[in-house]
């Protein structure tokens, strides 16, 4: 397991760069790694401190040799393939030298205005793989087809998952173009083509993998957390109309492909390792795991202490100069399967998982109604609209609306970090 401590998570260290001490998000405790572009527009591997971000590049000379052509690359995936043992050495260095002002006129010049800078994809994403482990999401949106046996009976034996699309994995700040595509009324004879008249958002994590595996050779449920490099915000943005018309029988496919957004940084396993708890019980009732899936460390720290919620502004919201309003808030432990378990369920045929690529959770919800993480889920299948403080009411998206997705870690005793903005606009869809 990556979740050890050491000196980088002591609640009292500070850093010379003032903005970082205190702050929300990205104090020294956290030093996520991103990809950011300035000025000429080259891409740049950086680390979020305070309200500035780190030009690892320029202070590559600095930091330990098995990491320094890592940090220099023009995409995070040569550090995500770093072993676990470099990349804690990396995590040392970097919050040495931010907490030691002997290092301040040397570092200075390689830091910049986080509002001054275009964040961009952490890595070049292989292939992106969506599952479904929030059991409540999935007990939510059962109930609503399935009102008598919510969940199919293979739920519980095995995390469920599709391959998505990772050519339009988007980060934070890109807008969405609404999706056209087929959709039937369940009165109707026929389908229609045109724009969907549901489109929805998904609150997930995602999980970012580090080292891989040769195609053939399983992940051991033992080792599959040292292959998550860190996890980040996203959303796995869904047309519902389109869904329930094309899935019958193979599952997502236009109603998910055109957009998901995610956030551009990446927080490090080794920064979470203050907030790992225990996976909730199961049930009573409920099978055990079956073996492959089964690892007692695992169940004791597999989950996460992150608090995750969906904000969302309307275009006369925004006119009006009203703030976002808070559509749902709740735990990231709502899962029913860990993200090592899923990572192990996904190379145990043998599967190959690669630097870069990227797993989404699926929608995380609670069992309340203020922690819902979808709008199928909110209004009911959109028979309960909600009302916003314009006077306006959502069943699902409009042109115009913003969503943000905003989560951070906290535990008694340690500092609180965040993750950064998952946010996007959505656009008309082009006819």
């Amino acid at each position: 397991m990556t979740g050890r401590m050491d000196e980088t998570h002591d609640p009292a260290l500070t850093s010379w760069v003032e903005s970082a001490n205190g702050h929300p998000q990205f104090p020294i405790q956290n030093l996520p790694f991103g990809i950011f572009s300035i000025g000429d527009g080259e891409r740049r591997a950086g680390v979020a401190i305070g309200d500035l971000i780190l030009d690892l590049a320029v202070i590559a000379g600095h930091l330990p040799a098995s990491a320094a052509d890592a940090v220099s690359a023009s995409t995070l995936n040569a550090l995500f393939a770093l072993p676990a043992a470099d990349r804690r050495a990396l995590r040392r260095s970097l919050s040495s030298i931010l907490s030691d002002a002997g290092w301040r006129d040397r570092i200075t010049p390689a830091l910049h205005a986080a509002d001054d800078c275009t964040l961009l994809l952490p890595a070049t994403i292989g292939d992106y793989t969506d599952f479904y482990v929030g059991i409540h999401h999935a007990e939510n949106v059962g109930r609503l087809f399935r009102p008598d046996n919510p969940l199919l009976p293979n739920y519980k034996w095995v995390p469920i998952g599709y391959h998505g699309r990772a050519s339009s994995v988007r980060p934070s700040g890109e807008p969405v173009r609404r999706p056209l595509g087929q959709r039937k009324a369940p009165d109707a004879d026929n389908p229609v083509f045109g724009p969907t008249q549901r489109l929805d958002y998904e609150l997930e994590l995602g999980v970012w993998v580090g080292q891989g595996n040769p195609l053939g050779q399983p992940i051991a449920i033992g080792e599959a957390a040292d292959h998550i490099v860190g996890l980040g915000l996203l959303n796995d943005w869904s047309a519902r109309d389109l869904q329930a018309w094309e899935y019958q029988p193979l599952g997502p496919f236009l109603a998910k492909n055109f957009h998901t957004t995610i956030s551009p940084w990446v927080v490090t396993v080794e920064a979470l390792a203050p907030f790992r708890i225990a996976q909730p019980e199961r049930p009573d009732g409920d099978p055990d795991p079956l073996p492959y899936l089964n690892d007692p460390a695992d169940r004791s720290e597999g989950a996460f202490a992150i608090e995750m919620e969906v904000l969302l502004s309307s275009e006369r919201m925004r006119a009006e100069g009203l703030p976002p309003i808070r559509l749902s808030r709740g735990p990231a432990s709502n899962m029913y399967w860990t993200v090592a378990q899923i990572v192990a369920h996904h190379a145990s045929n043998g599967c190959n998982l690669r630097p870069g690529d990227l797993l989404g959770t699926g929608t995380i919800s609670g069992a309340e109604a203020g922690e819902r993480g979808s709008l199928l889920e909110l209004s009911e299948g959109g028979k309960s609209p909600i009302a916003l403080p314009s006077g306006e009411e959502r069943r699902f998206l409009e042109d115009g609306d913003e969503l943000t997705i905003a989560a951070t870690a906290s535990r008694e005793g340690a500092v609180p970090i965040g993750f950064g903005p998952c946010t996007a606009r959505i656009l008309p869809a082009l006819s």
